[in-house]
């Protein structure tokens, strides 16, 4: 099995690194009450996912 010869250098590794960073997930809003939301996700205010109802949300809640 091959093995380097030299160690690669600090620049060389943070190049090569450069692509590794996280990325913000993406915003998408409700089509029914237009709060933000991931897309293809459930809605967390509605609770409705692509025009149906997923569960219901209790208004009184004690």
């Amino acid at each position: 099995m091959a093995l380097p010869k030299r160690r690669h250098s600090h620049a060389r590794t943070h190049k090569r690194r450069s692509h590794d960073a996280l990325k913000a997930t993406g915003i998408a809003l409700c089509a029914e009450c237009g709060e933000p939301k991931e897309p293809h996700r459930l809605c967390a205010s509605c609770g409705k996912y692509k025009g149906r109802t997923v569960f219901t949300l209790d208004a009184e809640i004690e």
